[in-house]
């Protein structure tokens, strides 16, 4: 845990190396997220290894969670983000909430994630996925998982699915549904 923190923090620091002082990095440790601060991006990034990822995805408050593994060089993950999106958006009044759990390489937040969140204009909460330990998480997201993405979890409470595919909006929509009564 200690030299996966140790590594990012380094990974980070390597890759500011040669940004300008305006858009130097502030790092805050805030539980088991790191938080990555830039004065030039609008929102945090929160940056989690599995164990602090897990209770995002298990809470038990009666809303409904739709949480989405994606990356940015992930052309089918990009593809049906604004799907996500729009779910986001339709549904929030309804006590649904997504989660965009974005599996990006620590060295790109910066130059790739980080933009892309701006760029286009993405509501819906990003966090990132950085354990290098994926043989030891991906079953606990779930069992039939290969680790392929886009992969999605659909919750409420302890009723849960998991899906390792692609969707359209209507078949997004239409998975969500059922958790909503």
């Amino acid at each position: 845990m200690k030299l996966n923190t140790l590594l990012i923090v380094l990974l980070i620091f390597i890759s500011c190396k040669q940004k300008s002082q305006k858009q130097e990095n502030s790092l805050v440790k805030e539980g088991k997220a790191l938080v990555v601060a830039h004065e030039d991006f609008e929102t945090d990034l929160k940056v989690y290894d599995y164990e602090g990822l897990e209770p995002l995805l298990n809470k038990k408050d009666g809303k409904v969670y739709v949480v989405n593994f994606w990356a940015t060089w992930c052309v089918p993950c990009v593809k049906e983000l604004p799907y996500f999106e729009a779910l986001n958006k339709a549904y929030a009044d309804k006590n649904v909430e997504v989660l965009l759990v974005s599996l990006d390489f620590p060295h790109q937040y910066d130059s790739k994630l980080k933009p892309f969140i701006k760029d286009k204009g993405i509501k819906s909460k990003v966090v990132a996925l950085d354990d290098a330990d994926m043989n030891t998480w991906i079953p606990k997201v779930d069992s039939t998982w290969s680790g392929s993405i886009p992969a999605t979890i659909i919750y409420k409470d302890d009723d849960r699915q998991f899906f390792e595919q692609s969707f359209t909006y209507e078949e997004l929509e239409n998975q969500v549904k059922p958790f909503l009564n």
